[in-house]
């Protein structure tokens, strides 16, 4: 893992496309912005995780699960 020091305003890269930047600070809270192309998906982690496991349990089920897609 690489540990960065950044204060407000300040930014980083991640690789070419990719900045995130410090927003703010309060308390133990930081504040940050991400700047990504629109096919870069950016999630917090418990979001992603969520994501995942949905996508897991949906592939786990079977195929037709009982609903017709050309019914709406």
């Amino acid at each position: 893992m690489l540990i960065l020091t950044r204060r407000v305003g300040e930014t980083l890269m991640i690789g070419d496309e990719v900045t995130v930047t410090v927003l703010g600070v309060k308390g133990n809270q930081v504040r940050i912005g991400v700047n990504a192309p629109r096919d870069v998906a950016v999630h917090r982690e418990e979001i992603y995780e969520r994501i995942k496991r949905e996508q897991a349990e949906g592939t786990a089920r079977a195929p037709d699960a009982g609903v017709d897609p050309s019914v709406e």
